[in-house]
């Protein structure tokens, strides 16, 4: 996962470009400008900073994580000043000197294997206040416009065959969970949760119990 990422970095964010996506990214973007105002928000796999740029302006400040510095360096020349770039595992995240009360995941919940999101949300909950509000985002199923499913495991994983540019083929995880299944997972630590869902994606915001 980790090197195709990094090899698709000079072509990360064509994803938006997609004709039949554009109205829902325009209210997604204008959506999430609101999420995070004066917070200090730790984002996990920004990978280029195309989410960071929308909702980091309204925030207090922003750590955003990533494990390829090839893509770091797109977001470098993006962000706003507020926003401190950092390399990490986001499931061995870093020590930081003081708990965010703000947390935001773009297209990285997807890539998580079933059996280690508990592990994930305990890692990213321990980084945070009681109270804290977390947005994660990403794509649903929709035929003729997501890669199609090319194979699923014994676990119930499903991955995809992804090309790149360079005539390379990555066998990729990518997961569509159900809104039930997002809730479910959460719901041991969210004191409030609200599910939102457009065409093409979903996104799970939610508050961290005191």
């Amino acid at each position: 996962m980790q090197e195709y990422y990094a090899a698709r970095a000079p072509e990360y964010d064509r994803i938006y470009a997609k004709p039949e996506r554009q109205a829902d990214l325009r209210q997604m973007e204008a959506w999430l400008a609101t999420v995070f105002a004066w917070r200090k928000v730790l984002e996990i796999a920004c990978g280029t900073g195309y989410w960071t740029q929308f909702y980091a302006p309204a925030a207090a400040s922003v750590v955003a994580l990533d494990s390829a510095p090839q893509t770091l360096r797109i977001a470098q020349g993006r962000v706003p000043r507020n926003v401190r770039l950092v390399q990490g595992d986001a499931f061995h995240l870093p020590r930081f000197e003081e708990k965010f009360d703000g947390a935001f995941a773009g297209f990285w919940w997807s890539h998580i294997a079933l059996d280690r999101t508990a592990g994930f949300l305990h890692g990213l909950h321990a980084a945070l206040q009681p109270g804290a509000r977390v947005v994660l985002m990403d794509n649903r199923f929709v035929a003729g416009s997501s890669t199609p499913i090319a194979e699923r495991d014994e676990a119930g994983n499903t991955y995809q065959q992804r090309p790149l540019a360079d005539g390379s083929v990555h066998r990729i995880l990518k997961n569509f969970p159900s809104r039930s299944e997002l809730l479910a997972a959460v719901e041991p630590d969210a004191a409030t949760s609200a599910y939102r869902e457009w065409e093409h994606f979903w996104a799970l915001d939610y508050t961290l119990r005191a």
